[in-house]
C-alpha cells in the first residue's frame, strides 16, 4: 500500500494565521490554485480512492487534485484537524496574538506540553484517532496493492507521520506542513515507511512566503 498524505490549500485563516481546528474554512483562490498545481503534477499516480477529512477545505483539495479523474472520495473524521474549541479563529500570530491563554506557543514550540482549552482536543486525542484511521488501512488486505489519497491538515499530518515514525521529540518535525504538501509512505505487513517528506510541487518563495 502506499499512501499520498496531502495537507489542504490555502485559507484565508492560514494567511491571518488564525486558529482553524475544526471551523469549517473554505480555501482562498490561491489554495485552489495551489491544488490544482498538486493535482497536475500528481497525474499519473494511479490512486486507487481518496480519504478526506470532512472539512470543505481538505475535501475541496482533494476534489482538485482529483479533477478529471474517476476516483471516489470518502470522509473520515478521524482525520480531521485537531479542535480548538473557543480558540478558533483567533490569531496565533506574535504581532497579534488573540489567544487568551499565554502559554498557546507551546503547542508549536513543545507540544507534548500543550494545554487545550476545555474545548479543544489533546495531542494524545489526535494522535489516538489517527493511529486507529492508519491502522485499520493497513489491516485491510484489500488494499494490499493500492495507492490511496490521504487529504487533511496540517496537525493532523503530522500526528498521521507519527504512526510512521515515533518522534516524540520532535512532533513538528520542525515545521508546520506546508499547504498542499505531499507525505508518501508505503505499507507492507503492516510496517510504515517514510518515502518523501512534505514536498510541494510550486515555488514556495513567490507564492506562499508567509509559511515558515
Amino acid at each position: 500500500m502506499r499512501l499520498y498524505i496531502l495537507r489542504h490549500g490555502e485559507t484565508v485563516w492560514n494567511v491571518q494565521r488564525r486558529l482553524q481546528g475544526c471551523a469549517d474554512i473554505p480555501l482562498n483562490e490561491n489554495g485552489e490554485y495551489l491544488a490544482r498545481i498538486t493535482g497536475r503534477a500528481l497525474c499519473n499516480v494511479p490512486f486507487d480512492y481518496c480519504v478526506s477529512s470532512p472539512l470543505i477545505r481538505a475535501q475541496r483539495t482533494a476534489e482538485l487534485v482529483l479533477e478529471g479523474r474517476d476516483v471516489p472520495i470518502y470522509t473520515d473524521r478521524r482525520i480531521q484537524e485537531i479542535g480548538f474549541g473557543e480558540w478558533e479563529g483567533l490569531s496565533c500570530d506574535q504581532n497579534n496574538f488573540e489567544i487568551p491563554d499565554p502559554n498557546f506557543p507551546e503547542f508549536f514550540r513543545n507540544p507534548e506540553n500543550y494545554i487545550p482549552h476545555p474545548s479543544g482536543e489533546t495531542l494524545e486525542s489526535i494522535c489516538g484517532r489517527t493511529r486507529e484511521f492508519m491502522n485499520e488501512l493497513a489491516a485491510n488486505k484489500e488494499n494490499e496493492n493500492k495507492t490511496i489519497l490521504i487529504s487533511s491538515h496540517g496537525c493532523c499530518v503530522r500526528a498521521l507521520l507519527r504512526c510512521v515514525e515515533e518522534k516524540t521529540e520532535n512532533f513538528w518535525r520542525n515545521c508546520v506542513p506546508p499547504n498542499c504538501s505531499i507525505n508518501v509512505v508505503d505499507e507492507k505487513n503492516g510496517v510504515f515507511h517514510l518515502i518523501e517528506e512534505d514536498k510541494i510541487f510550486y515555488d514556495r518563495s513567490k507564492v506562499l512566503s508567509y509559511v515558515g
